[in-house]
């Protein structure tokens, strides 16, 4: 994937804001664009986990944002009820977007075809434009009602990638977990990155 296309990073209220931060990070150090929507739980989380308080309307998140990245125009925010974006419409094409974290509810509501913010308008529109799209879902205990939801998705084509972070490489801080499933999550959708190396990678080189 190069640097021309855009992806889509939404953030919801589940725990694990960190994730999609630093998946945001790493798609604008490979020069990726991104647009970012953020859930107004997930404003709640962003602020609770990682001492973010961005806030006002969609310029003055942007504005925000692409300071708090040291970034420019590769990054824009776009309000969760803005069903004016182009993101809410299939004549848009098939991109790629990534929900991370992805609550249970807004997982709920995905496979269940309802669109009540712009996240969940935007996966339906990914879906039914043969698009691709992850998610990231931070939840434990799973109910049969979460695991259900999930075969159905999976089942549609969309990629899940719970927060299951791995320990074969080692893992000295909270970062090395964070960077595995954000790795995870680039390696899904085509981004090369070198966060963590593969399994049994180091016995290879």
């Amino acid at each position: 994937m190069n640097g021309a296309g855009r992806i889509t990073v939404a953030i919801t209220g589940a725990s694990g804001s960190i994730y999609g931060i630093e998946l945001i990070r790493n798609l604008l150090k490979a020069e990726i664009g991104v647009n970012l929507i953020i859930s107004d739980p997930g404003f709640l989380v962003l602020k609770e986990e990682m001492e973010i308080g961005w806030h006002g309307n969609d310029d003055e998140i942007t504005a925000d944002a692409r300071n708090y990245f040291n970034t420019g125009k590769n990054l824009n925010y776009v309000g969760n009820t803005n069903y004016f974006s182009p993101l809410a419409s299939g004549s848009s094409g098939n991109g790629t977007m990534v929900i991370a974290p992805c609550s249970m509810g807004s997982l709920a509501r995905i496979a269940g075809g309802m669109s009540s913010n712009l996240i969940e308008r935007a996966a339906d529109v990914i879906m039914k434009e043969s698009g691709s799209l992850v998610l990231l879902p931070r939840e434990t205990p799973l109910n049969s009602i979460h695991l259900e939801n999930m075969l159905k998705l999976s089942n549609l084509g969309v990629k899940i990638i719970p927060a299951m972070p791995a320990f074969y490489h080692k893992p000295r801080k909270v970062d090395d977990l964070v960077n595995f499933m954000v790795g995870r999550v680039l390696d899904m959708i085509g981004v090369k990155h070198s966060l963590v190396k593969k399994w049994r990678e180091e016995a290879q080189t």
